[in-house]
């Protein structure tokens, strides 16, 4: 019987936030836990970088200058993109919340 922490996670986490501290302490914390990173500045840096079929899930911050988190969620889903989506923000509100939920994210911190 083998150990389940004994499985290999592929894929990345792509984390896209225009703080550059925040993508630096997220960096240092998820490879912390042995899983690969990459850090995007703005949504449409991730988009222009993103190949279909890319294994891996996102972290988006709500407010970036030019297109939100949110709306990048949107363009992932009309590209057809089926990575999973946590949104974090220090500016998030119940209603803004729901509506992330509803538009497919998994969570939203």
């Amino acid at each position: 019987m083998s150990d389940s922490s004994d499985k290999k996670i592929t894929g990345k986490v792509f984390v896209v936030d225009d703080d550059e501290a925040m993508r630096s302490s997220l960096r240092w914390l998820i490879e912390s836990d042995g899983l690969e990173v990459e850090t995007f500045e703005s949504a449409q840096k991730f988009l222009d970088s993103y190949y279909p079929g890319q294994a891996g899930c996102l972290l988006l911050d709500v407010r970036m200058p030019g297109m939100s988190g949110l709306k990048l969620q949107s363009q992932l889903e009309e590209r057809e993109i089926r990575a999973p989506v946590i949104i974090i923000t220090g500016h998030g509100d119940i209603a803004m919340a729901v509506k992330a939920m509803k538009a497919g994210v998994r969570d939203f911190i």
